[in-house]
């Protein structure tokens, strides 16, 4: 089971990045699916995710109205579009999976750093 994210780089604050996650190893279309971020010296913290359905997606509220998470099962693969980026938006995000009956988010990926500058 792998994801693979990608998309991260250097931008400056207004900038938009998309980000994306290429999964594989098992099928995914019955979880969920999502990004979390840890930004330096912080602890990861979730960002977006959506359900195997891909209905009602959900964000934390720091990047409500900015990011927009989606999906395409026939591809298994999560996008992060980010607008309007901050410097607090400085990272390194993790996609990740959560069966569709369970709690956990169980399967990660590497990481891509996101870097905004003032």
């Amino acid at each position: 089971v792998q994801l693979q994210a990608s998309g991260g780089g250097l931008v400056q604050a207004g900038d938009s990045l998309t980000l994306s996650c290429v999964a594989s190893g098992r099928a995914f279309n019955s979880d969920s699916m999502g990004w979390f971020r840890q930004a330096p010296g912080k602890e990861r913290e979730f960002v977006a995710a959506r359900s195997w359905s891909g209905a009602d997606p959900y964000y934390a509220d720091s990047v409500k109205g900015r990011f927009t998470v989606s999906r395409d099962n026939a591809k298994n693969t999560v996008s992060l579009q980010m607008n309007n980026l901050n410097t607090e938006d400085t990272a390194v995000y993790y996609c990740a999976s959560k069966p569709k009956f369970g709690s956990t988010w169980l399967y990660w990926g590497q990481g891509t750093l996101v870097t905004v500058s003032s």
